[in-house]
C-alpha cells in the first residue's frame, strides 16, 4: 500500500503542536499516538508506518513543551497535555481519509495516561496503553514538574481502586478493545499501578495483558522494543485491520 506523508500544524487553545501523518486509502481506521513526558513524537514514526502499512491513518504529534511545540515544559499542566491530545484526535478526525471511520488511540507512560483520560471524552474504539503512568486526581492544572514525585511513586505502589480516580474511571467506562503492556523491571510504573490499569476495564470488549519480560519502563534494550513492537502490530492486525473478527 502506498502511503502519503506529512506534516501537519495542530492548533491547541493558543499553542501551535508539530504533527505527522502517514495516511493510505479514504475510510482507514484512524490511529493516534501520544507520547511520554520527556519524550517526542520521533519515538513513534517507525511504529506509525509499520501501523499505516497494514491499512490505518496514523498520526503521531508533540505535545505542548516537547519535541518541535515549542514551549517550556515548566508551566505545562495536566490539563494542558490533555487538552493537545483532544485537538490532535479532532485534527486527525477532520482529515479526509479518515472521515467517519473509528479512531485507536496508542499512549506510552504519561501518554497513556492521557490516552486514557480521552476515551471519556472522544469515541475511541481501539485503546494500546503501554506501562500507563497512574496520578491522583489531585493538582490537576498545577504544572505536571511540580509534583510531588516522592507522593507519586508511594501512590503507585499499591492497587489503587477506580473510585476517587478519573483516569480509572475513564478506563471502567471504556467498552471497545484494549491492549496494556508493563515491563517487568519497571521502576516508575510499577505492577500495582499498572494492574490498578487492567481491573479497571470491567466493561471492556477485550483486553489483553503483555509483561516484557527483562523491560525496564523506557525500554531501553533493543530486544525489548522489537518485542513491543511485535505485540503491538499484531494486536492491531487482529483488532483494527480486521475490526469484525
Amino acid at each position: 500500500m502506498a502511503l502519503q506523508s506529512q506534516s501537519l500544524s495542530i492548533q491547541s487553545g493558543s499553542e501551535r503542536l508539530a504533527g505527522h501523518l502517514h495516511a493510505g486509502a479514504v475510510g482507514q481506521p484512524g490511529v493516534l499516538f501520544v507520547h511520554g513526558w520527556d519524550s517526542d513524537q520521533a519515538h513513534y514514526q517507525d511504529l506509525s508506518k509499520n501501523i499505516a502499512a497494514l491499512g490505518c491513518t496514523c498520526l503521531t504529534f508533540d505535545l505542548r513543551g516537547h519535541g518541535a511545540s515549542d514551549r517550556s515544559q515548566g508551566g505545562v499542566s495536566r490539563a494542558d497535555n490533555l487538552a493537545d491530545v483532544l485537538a490532535a484526535y479532532d485534527a486527525l478526525c477532520a482529515h479526509p481519509v479518515v472521515d467517519d471511520a473509528p479512531v485507536a488511540v496508542v499512549g506510552t507512560s504519561y501518554g497513556g495516561y492521557l490516552a486514557a483520560l480521552a476515551t471519556h471524552l472522544r469515541p475511541v474504539r481501539w485503546l494500546a496503553l503501554r506501562v500507563p503512568a497512574l496520578y491522583p486526581d489531585a493538582q490537576w492544572n498545577v504544572p505536571k514538574n511540580a509534583l510531588d514525585r516522592e507522593m507519586l511513586q508511594s501512590y503507585r505502589q499499591e492497587l489503587r481502586p477506580v473510585t476517587g480516580n478519573r483516569c480509572l474511571a475513564a478506563c471502567q467506562a471504556f467498552q471497545g478493545d484494549v491492549l496494556v503492556v508493563e515491563s517487568e523491571h519497571d521502576a516508575v510504573l510499577p505492577h500495582p499501578s499498572i494492574q490498578s490499569f487492567v481491573d479497571a476495564f470491567t466493561q471492556a470488549r477485550s483486553i489483553a495483558h503483555h509483561c516484557i519480560s527483562g523491560a525496564d519502563h523506557a525500554l531501553s534494550a533493543p530486544a525489548c522494543q522489537q518485542v513491543y513492537a511485535t505485540l503491538l502490530v499484531a494486536w492491531f492486525k487482529r483488532h483494527v485491520s480486521t475490526p469484525d473478527a
